[in-house]
């Protein structure tokens, strides 16, 4: 048991497909020249939160948590 106000690990997991495929592509395109290390690391920030945001609703429907307070929130 574990004191973390979220129901399940950290989203997405380290092996979600969408994850992988997400930081294959910053690093081939700073590989590529066409972005730099930062932009290539916000792209895939940005999109790695989106891909744990679908996964966490889909192992937790009906959760409401959403970064505020654990008073503040329902979980399923």
């Amino acid at each position: 048991m574990t004191d973390s106000p979220m129901p399940s690990p950290p989203f997405p997991s380290p092996d979600n497909a969408a994850l992988k495929v997400v930081v294959g592509n910053a690093i081939a395109a700073v590989n590529r020249g066409e972005a730099t290390a930062e932009e290539a690391i916000l792209h895939a920030a940005v999109h790695g939160w989106y891909e744990g945001h679908i996964q966490g609703e889909d192992e937790c429907p009906g959760c409401d948590f959403r970064g505020g307070l654990p008073k503040n929130a329902t979980r399923g």
